[in-house]
């Protein structure tokens, strides 16, 4: 009987990350065969805390929120600006550790993210994926988004702090040369959306599934899969922002 043959180690993390932006289907195979994930949710995470403690250092936070207080100013009555004004201490605090949080959440939204994607993947398609694989595709597809973080901070320490824009720090959509007063809340959450990071994280998270899958799901069939959930959202928070003023 011959001797059965050794299972392949695979590609080193090293290999894997530059495979994202140089061979994403060779390194999405190799995802798809042994997935792991620690690696990209750490380094998601360091540039997070990063961006924060740079925003913190440099920025402050309560200049943050005092521009999201006149950013919605034109919406609030007198009473509601006195009020917020009174609450600018918690405010302050609730966003500080909301920043942190936010980033300790990441491995938790991004399994959330794989579950919907192997839902729409497997019950729709018949994919045959597992949350397992799926989980490491997106973890190791949302890696751009550790490069917008560094660009963030970049741009953090070359604007003047009252220039920054945390909701928009990079302009690399076209809500960023848009007047959300003028443009209207919905459009310009919308425009906002369609982030150059967001449409490279959509398109990678797409080519994982249809590596994963194989034959199984097309090419256009696994981008369906990823932009469907991601329209709902879009749309949802456009929604609210014109509701609300967001």
């Amino acid at each position: 009987m011959p001797a059965a043959e050794p299972e392949q180690a695979g590609m080193s993390e090293a290999s894997r990350l530059s495979g994202i932006f140089f061979e994403p289907k060779k390194a999405f195979a190799d995802i798809a065969l042994h997935p792991r994930w620690v690696v990209p949710i750490a380094l998601l995470i360091l540039a997070g805390m990063a961006f924060s403690a740079a925003v913190a250092n440099r920025i402050g936070w309560e200049r943050v929120v005092r521009q999201q207080i006149e950013q919605r100013a034109a919406t609030m009555s007198i009473q509601q600006r006195e009020a917020v004004e009174r609450s600018m201490g918690v405010s302050v605090r609730i966003a500080s550790a909301g920043a942190y949080a936010a980033i300790v959440f990441t491995p938790v939204v991004m399994l959330v993210v794989a579950g919907v994607l192997l839902g729409i993947a497997n019950g729709l398609m018949s994919a045959d994926l597992k949350l397992k694989q799926v989980y490491a595709i997106v973890c190791y597809s949302m890696i751009p988004r550790a490069i917008y973080s560094l660009l963030a901070i970049l741009v953090i320490y070359l604007k003047q702090p009252d220039d920054f824009d945390i909701r928009n720090p990079l302009a690399f959509n076209p809500g960023a040369f848009m007047d959300p007063q003028t443009s209207g809340k919905f459009l310009h959450s919308l425009a906002t959306s369609l982030d150059l990071f967001t449409i490279w994280t959509i398109l990678l998270i797409a080519a994982g599934l249809k590596v994963a899958a194989g034959r199984r799901i097309s090419s256009s069939g696994a981008l369906m899969a990823v932009l469907l959930p991601w329209g709902i959202l879009v749309l949802g928070a456009a929604a609210l922002a014109a509701a609300f003023g967001g």
